[in-house]
């Protein structure tokens, strides 16, 4: 009987001993988690609210072009991948705080401006360097040919001949195969 007694003595320690270092690796786990998420929203909130550039002064001049119709998010997105801004979830949250109108235009922003500064510059149209220009003009000048044909056939509306846009463009297609093979 003292066999059956030590043996379960021996099974109950080992089971506490392993909860007891699960219950370690829990409570780290968890601790850790908080720390991570504490410095995130601590990082986050000081570049929406906080002042923060990408470099020191005095830092590089880049050329931005914000379209007319262009979303807050494409336009924070192309300042992050120009190198102007830090994050660019942090510039597009304070956007939207304090519901800045961006202008479209070319402006001159440099990495060493923080978010104020250069949302000073892209809500005034006054500071553009370009005339502005819509993304649909961007667009139809990327192309080649006149926006009027493009933007009829992209609808799928008829062209000169009645056929849409799908239709005449098969039928392009189809007639290229039929010179190249002649």
């Amino acid at each position: 009987m003292k066999k059956s007694t030590s043996g379960k003595l021996a099974l109950r320690l080992t089971g506490a001993i392993t909860r007891f270092i699960l219950n370690i690796i829990f409570y780290l786990l968890v601790v850790a988690a908080v720390y991570k998420g504490a410095t995130f929203l601590y990082r986050f909130s000081y570049e929406v609210f906080g002042s923060v550039a990408r470099t020191q002064a005095p830092g590089t001049d880049v050329p931005v072009q914000i379209y007319r119709g262009e979303t807050t998010m494409n336009i924070a997105t192309k300042l992050e991948t120009s190198l102007v801004i830090v994050d660019k979830y942090s510039f597009y949250v304070k956007t939207k705080l304090k519901d800045y109108n961006i202008m479209p235009g070319t402006y001159m922003l440099n990495t060493s401006m923080d978010y104020n500064e250069i949302l000073e510059v892209i809500t005034n149209p006054k500071n553009s360097i370009a005339e502005e220009e819509s993304i649909e003009s961007a667009i139809d000048g990327i192309g080649g040919g006149s926006a009027g044909d493009d933007t009829q056939k992209e609808s799928g509306g008829e062209d000169e001949e009645g056929e849409t846009g799908e239709d005449s463009d098969k039928k392009d297609g189809e007639g290229k195969e039929e010179k190249e093979g002649t």
